[in-house]
């Protein structure tokens, strides 16, 4: 797997959750902090206004996605004016994958998508601690084309749920966020020459060891050969990898061996000995060892207290 694929498949914990509402001007609504969560909001039909946390408000229009990568507090009305309501969505607290509700006066009609994620923090990939706090990708016409798909498919899916929508919805927020990521990425990348995780995934040798490391974390790999793999001499390497990333490349290598078998853990039956295997190390011992220095717990009580089924 990629960067980007192994960032949806490792953080998330327990089900997605979605709500689709009909607000009727006049409407406000408040969106509590929800920390350890991803957030969405996705207009499918008409307008309205997002209150962030900090700044000024701003307009959204039909097909515009905003994404709250640590979950913030935001509010969303037919005008900044609106006084808030307390929030009657909240795709965490609903008991199913898939909500809807109308709500607000007699007004033009906005339609809106809330989803949201519960995170793992330990699991949570450094990349996603580099976004600002609140993301807007605007429907312009020929930008992102791919994310525009992915959002028709999910309103259609939410609007008129058919058998296996549960897999189908879940699927489509999967490829939402990737599309929200990848196009976050890709335009910053295009212009950040400096540091952070844009630069780092479009920097070429950069990018290459990352690949290697996320499609074999099990290999011995060393400074040497993934700066080899990079086309660097080692301490070139070294010193990009980690003004890049944040990390130097082996203990990056570390964390990402850890947090795989953590999900290992947690979504197969492979037994302990087996998870040290698929993610590097030579031994049960040297890799329990790892694991309570990561995640401040044993594999086995890991498994057993951590890995209860979330509802």
């Amino acid at each position: 797997m990629d960067v980007l694929s192994d960032v949806i498949a490792i953080m998330r914990t327990g089900r997605p959750r979605s709500a689709r509402v009909s607000w009727r001007a006049p409407w406000g609504q408040r969106f509590p902090a929800e920390p350890g969560s991803a957030t969405f909001q996705v207009v499918l039909r008409g307008s309205c206004w997002f209150l962030p946390p900090e700044g000024e408000p701003f307009a959204l229009c039909m097909g515009d996605v905003v994404f709250l990568p640590r979950g913030g507090g935001y509010g969303v009305a037919d005008s900044p004016a609106t006084p808030l309501a307390e929030p009657v969505c909240d795709p965490y607290r609903d008991a199913g994958m898939i909500s809807s509700a109308a709500l607000g006066g007699a007004g033009a009609e906005t339609v809106t998508l809330c989803c949201g994620y519960r995170l793992d923090p330990a699991r949570t990939h450094p990349s996603l601690w580099s976004l600002p706090d609140v993301i807007h990708l605007p429907a312009r016409l020929g930008l992102h084309p791919e994310l525009r798909a992915a959002v028709d498919l999910l309103a259609r899916e939410i609007e008129t749920p058919r058998l296996g929508a549960d897999t189908v919805v879940s699927s489509l927020l999967d490829v939402l966020q990737l599309y929200i990521l990848r196009a976050w990425f890709e335009g910053e990348g295009a212009h950040c020459t400096q540091s952070g995780w844009a630069a780092a995934l479009a920097d070429p040798a950069v990018s290459a060891a990352l690949d290697a490391i996320h499609r074999d974390p099990a290999h011995p790999w060393t400074v040497q050969s993934l700066g080899e793999r990079a086309g660097l001499s080692r301490a070139a390497f070294s010193r990009r990898f980690t003004d890049l990333t944040g990390k130097p490349p082996l203990a990056y290598l570390t964390w990402w061996r850890l947090s795989t078998a953590a999900r290992l853990l947690q979504e197969t039956d492979a037994s302990v000995a087996e998870v040290a295997r698929r993610v590097g190390y030579g031994s049960e011992f040297a890799f329990g060892n790892a694991f309570k220095r990561e995640h401040g717990i044993s594999p086995g009580r890991y498994r057993r207290t951590v890995c209860a089924p979330a509802s």
